[in-house]
């Protein structure tokens, strides 16, 4: 059964899909009109600016702190009886060096404060903040899927092992769309969503609203 959504579409591969069309396409608008240098950038406000922008269009949600308990296999994201509180406890974190950073982002992760679309956009909120404060960004095209998911499993309790992964993947090319929009197509392949390449599109959005 598909989530509740604005599309009214029940089956839930058709769903996913549309997801990942339309959301791609808004990340792309994100890069494209310099959205992202004009949100908070390293505060749940900015993530939550990052969220609504993506998924605003499929979701009533977007944006918004989650109500309900969810979990991943067998790990278990912050209970909703501790969530505003541990928001609020990230947003103060330091962020001037790498170690700081992924730190952070390894907290905002546990906390996973959406229904839906956590890690799609919190790695773009963790490339706003790298950019800010080191002017890097992490090229994803160079981090192995499997590698990044196991790592991220463990990062609760040693984050040595996501720091080391990441950090080999830096990059300066922080305004590069080419690095940008191989990075959505990899944030969204370690969430299984594969159907569309980012470089297309836009292209395929402009032709379904008459745009062409």
């Amino acid at each position: 059964m598909a989530l509740k959504n604005k599309l009214g579409i029940t089956d839930s591969a058709e769903l996913a899909r549309e997801e990942e069309r339309i959301s791609k396409a808004r990340a792309l608008e994100l890069f494209e009109k310099g959205l992202l240098d004009t949100f908070e950038v390293g505060t749940f406000q900015g993530l939550a600016q990052i969220h609504k922008y993506l998924f605003d269009e499929i979701y009533d949600f977007a944006g918004q702190v989650r109500t309900v308990n969810i979990a991943k296999g067998n790990f278990r994201f912050a209970p909703v009886l501790y969530l505003q509180a541990a928001l609020e406890n990230i947003g103060p974190m330091p962020q001037s060096t790498f170690d700081e950073i992924i730190a952070k982002y390894v907290e905002m992760n546990v906390a996973h404060p959406f229904r839906e679309g956590n890690g799609r956009s919190t790695r773009l909120w963790l490339d706003a903040i790298l950019k800010k404060e080191l002017g890097r960004v992490i090229d994803w095209s160079l981090v192995d899927k499997d590698d990044y998911l196991l790592a991220m499993e463990r990062s609760p309790i040693k984050d040595l092992e996501i720091k080391v992964l990441l950090k080999a993947a830096l990059t300066d090319r922080i305004n590069d769309r080419e690095v940008y929009m191989k990075g959505v197509d990899a944030s969204y392949h370690y969430e299984g969503y594969d159907v569309y390449k980012t470089k297309d599109i836009k292209g395929d959005m402009n032709n379904a609203r008459g745009l062409t």
